[in-house]
């Protein structure tokens, strides 16, 4: 079953359980008042037939009879009798005992009764008179309030039926209307094919469950569409990149055991196949740290960073490779009493990882000369340009040095696997950074990382 029929279906049965308990409480309330005015209405007859028997005597004829026509409208199955001190009739003739003494009694002793007798309600009331103690006990058949519940009941099951059959056209078109931003993202999800990964479904400005379900799928389409990407390139680039290093070992082993040679050649030889096969184990390298970085992000393991920390901790760790105060650290304008402006939500491998690669290739473009980090708090976020003073990279470069595989330089000191930069590129931008590069040939390279508070 659809979830709009489900909800219609369960909006619907609430609503008729509710519908069903307000009728149910009208129809017993109508009973029971009904049942209260026929008590009444007996009562009076009791009081009205002590007045015409027991007081005829005090009041004129013209009374009486104003009494009788104000008051005596016979009931239906009206039974009424006055019963003496002796519990005998009195007044209204009676050839057989109509009430019992226990109900006579009864009446004496509590003043006046109410109950019911099969379809018949009873009222017996006891009246002191200067003719001695009397009972008077009347009875009745409310067959108009039976007909009256029955007319009722008929009415409510109509409108019953009528109420829930708007209820349930309501509760579809209710349902419609709130699912049908689902229907829209249910539309656009099944566009979405191998070859457009790109594409994002609407997110709406709802702020509700199913624009969460639209912005929570977008981030999960964001890492497939990463994962084909670099399915693609690997595909597209890997075999090459892999099989070049090989192809040279290859080459230069059958070279040289084509004839005999002297030590030199063959020391030689194998400082050439020494070379391609640290290559090939730095593309491999690089490739597996590719996937860990992914799975590193795919696992959420994101915390709260403090950046400055995590820059004094790479200047010690680069210093102690590379030789005391290589990586020169500036930090410009630290809040002195707000330490939270600090912090960034990242992983801290990941992150490491990136800001590695970027010092990395700083130190070895620049043949190891000093490289610098500065770190700036700004209004709008943390500021971090790493820069060097090396070769630098031409313009046209600089749109390429973040595709996975580039290589920007053709020294071979300088030759790398390609993936350093684009592994930095992707962990800043996955984590709400952003990184740009500015450079010219011979003057060094600036990489600027701004890690934005808004």
């Amino acid at each position: 079953m659809k979830i709009k029929d489900r909800l219609a279906l369960y909006f619907t049965l609430i609503s008729t359980l509710t519908l069903l308990c307000v009728l149910a409480a009208v129809y017993y309330s109508f009973g029971k008042v009904m049942e209260t005015e026929f008590f009444e209405r007996l009562t009076d007859r009791t009081m009205v037939t002590a007045k015409l028997y027991l007081k005829a005597d005090e009041i004129s004829s013209d009374a009486l009879n104003k009494v009788r026509e104000q008051y005596l409208e016979k009931l239906n199955g009206e039974v009424i009798r006055i019963y003496n001190e002796r519990n005998r009739p009195a007044f209204i003739g009676d050839d057989q005992q109509f009430w019992t003494n226990e109900t006579i009694n009864l009446v004496r002793q509590q003043g006046k009764v109410r109950f019911k007798d099969g379809n018949s309600q009873v009222v017996g009331i006891f009246y002191k008179d200067n003719q001695g103690d009397f009972v008077i006990i009347a009875s009745a058949t409310d067959r108009s309030t039976a007909i009256r519940v029955r007319q009722l009941l008929k009415v409510m099951v109509i409108v019953f039926i009528i109420i829930f059959l708007g209820l349930l056209a309501c509760a579809r078109w209710i349902a419609e209307r709130i699912l049908a931003p689902l229907n829209v993202f249910i539309g656009q999800v099944k566009l979405i094919k191998s070859n457009n990964l790109h594409f994002r479904v609407e997110e709406g400005k709802n702020k509700d469950e199913i624009t969460l379900l639209s912005q929570n799928f977008n981030n999960l389409m964001e890492h497939l569409e990463q994962s084909f990407i670099l399915q693609k390139t690997f595909v597209a680039n890997a075999s090459h990149e892999l099989r070049t290093p090989v192809t040279r070992m290859i080459i230069g082993t059958e070279i040289a055991l084509s004839k005999e040679r002297d030590k030199e050649e063959y020391e030689a030889a194998l400082q050439s196949v020494l070379e391609d096969a640290e290559k090939l184990e730095n593309i491999i390298t690089a490739l597996l740290n590719l996937a860990q970085a992914d799975l590193e992000y795919s696992s959420s393991k994101a915390e709260d960073i403090r950046l400055d920390e995590l820059i004094w901790q790479l200047q010690t760790e680069w210093n102690h490779k590379k030789g005391p105060n290589k990586l020169h650290v500036d930090m410009i304008n630290l809040p002195l009493d707000d330490e939270s402006s600090l912090i960034i939500r990242a992983n801290p491998t990941l992150l490491q990882i990136a800001l590695d690669n970027i010092i990395g290739n700083a130190f070895k473009f620049s043949d190891n000369q000093q490289v610098s980090c500065v770190m700036e708090m700004m209004p709008e976020g943390i500021i971090l340009t790493i820069s060097d003073q090396g070769v630098g990279i031409s313009e046209d470069q600089q749109k390429e040095i973040f595709k996975p595989f580039y290589s920007s330089s053709g020294k071979a000191e300088h030759a790398g696997n390609g993936m350093g930069l684009y592994m930095a590129h992707k962990i800043i931008t996955l984590f709400g950074g952003k990184i740009s590069v500015s450079s010219s040939n011979a003057q060094g390279t600036t990489f600027k990382i701004a890690f934005y508070s808004f």
